[in-house]
């Protein structure tokens, strides 16, 4: 590397100390533009590369409305639960014992947190009672047999632990610990809502579909 000597005070710099001095500067300003435009392309392709997954989390209106899911439920046995994702969000499909299905009907209107049914599938505004919660059969009944809802707690969305978890037998949320029945209504706790029910009907006698 060239050795520059500055010219003593008061005297004069040569044509190529100058020269050098010059080159220098122009190979400091291209490496910093080397270094900024390759952290700008950087930062630009990490953006574009990110959106699009984030945005994939978040379907467009269009989309959760035109989409539908069948679900097989020729398996799942009285007292278990299947759990399917749906749009995002996971969604309970639950096969009630009878004494579930008593205990959800016998419970008074007066001792619930929410008295809507929180059912599309049903007129707005129903009350809760088991029978607006509970999915009829492709016959047209309403047994109680199956419970189809969403597995997002009402509160601040997390997915509440089933199998009789809590104190009614039901659902129970472990980040703020609400407790929900049998038929999926807030019973104790933070959350203010019922869990909601999905749109969601039988097309056979072993087929769910959502949406």
């Amino acid at each position: 590397m060239a050795s520059i000597q500055l010219a003593p005070f008061g005297g004069s710099l040569t044509r190529e100390t100058l020269s050098v001095s010059h080159a220098e500067d122009q190979s400091s300003t291209r490496r910093d533009f080397l270094y900024y435009a390759t952290g700008g392309v950087g930062a630009v392709v990490t953006g574009a590369a990110v959106w699009p997954l984030v945005n994939q989390m978040n379907p467009s209106a269009d989309v959760q409305a035109a989409s539908t899911m069948r679900v097989d439920v020729s398996g799942v046995q009285e007292g278990t639960q299947l759990t399917v994702l749906f749009l995002g969000k996971p969604v309970f499909i639950r096969r009630r014992t009878q004494d579930e299905i008593e205990a959800a009907r016998a419970v008074d209107m007066n001792d619930l947190v929410d008295t809507d049914s929180r059912n599309p599938n049903i007129a707005a505004g129903s009350d809760a009672h088991d029978e607006n919660r509970s999915l009829t059969t492709p016959e047209g009944e309403n047994t109680g047999e199956w419970l189809v809802m969403q597995g997002v707690c009402t509160h601040l969305g997390c997915v509440p632990l089933g199998d009789g978890a809590g104190e009614f037998g039901g659902w129970f949320c472990p980040c703020h610990g609400s407790h929900y029945d049998t038929a999926g209504r807030i019973r104790k706790g933070p959350a203010p809502e019922n869990l909601h029910i999905p749109n969601a009907s039988f097309v056979d006698d072993t087929t769910i579909l959502l949406g």
